[in-house]
């Protein structure tokens, strides 16, 4: 069994700032869907982004995500 990251399609970091900003017109959690967070995705599709805290505060984790994702690391 091989522990070894893997390479994943990589993601921009533009690119999911751009997915962020539907936010403001009711559409959540699509730069989680972009960065590999499927479930984290979907709470925030169905909570309007944690009553819009989480999209907030996404703004400074959406490097971290992106870098996570390029990088190969398990999310979750």
């Amino acid at each position: 069994m091989s522990y070894a990251l893997t390479k994943r399609e990589p993601r921009s970091v533009g690119w999911a700032y751009l997915l962020w900003l539907p936010c403001l017109l009711g559409v959540n959690g699509l730069h989680r869907f972009y960065s590999g967070r499927w479930i984290s995705g979907l709470v925030w599709l169905l909570t309007f982004g944690l009553c819009g805290v989480g999209q907030v505060i996404d703004l400074i984790f959406i490097p971290r995500m992106v870098e996570d994702h390029n990088d190969g690391r398990d999310i979750w």
